[in-house]
């Protein structure tokens, strides 16, 4: 077999375990994102009530309070390594599909930047600029399609032969 640099020409077994490695890293993102649901961090005010505390809600179903300074830089380091080795991965992956060079570009480039504006605004936030918990939204969800389209154009993409198998 002649490998011409696309997932579709690894043999079978190599096809199953990234594929494998695809799965489990997706339960884990997704499983991230329950998490955030959970935390009310779905809304712009449930993320600034995440990071500020919510004490001054008297019908709060949470009462929740301003992390600390030791709790953010926890958050904030631990996202940003976990996360860059994360789309790292991924994108490897992605740059051995059939996608065009400008999407692979993109899907493999924005995740790095959604990472910064994400966990960087949550930062910001917290320090007081209230308006960056738009920022964190917006990047957040276009970090999560992003996720979304790399990991399930390489699972796709595994299931297709090899053009030099046809």
């Amino acid at each position: 077999m002649h490998y011409n640099g696309l997932l579709s020409a690894f043999p079978r077994e190599i096809k199953v375990f990234i594929a494998s490695f695809v799965v489990i890293l997706s339960l884990g993102f997704y499983t991230g994102l329950l998490f955030v649901n959970e935390t009310s961090s779905t809304s712009p005010e449930g993320i600034e009530q995440n990071y500020l505390g919510n004490e001054e809600v008297e019908d709060a179903g949470i009462m929740k309070f301003k992390k600390s300074n030791h709790e953010m830089l926890t958050i904030v380091h631990t996202h940003i390594l976990s996360m860059s080795m994360i789309f790292f991965l991924l994108g490897c992956l992605v740059w051995m599909t059939k996608l065009n060079k400008s999407v692979k570009l993109f899907l493999t480039i924005e995740p790095f930047f959604s990472v910064i504006l994400t966990f960087g605004g949550i930062y910001f936030l917290w320090s007081g600029v209230l308006w960056m918990k738009y920022i964190v939204l917006f990047s957040g969800i276009l970090m999560t399609l992003t996720f979304m389209v790399s990991s399930f154009t390489v699972l796709y993409q595994l299931t297709q032969k090899s053009p030099a198998n046809q």
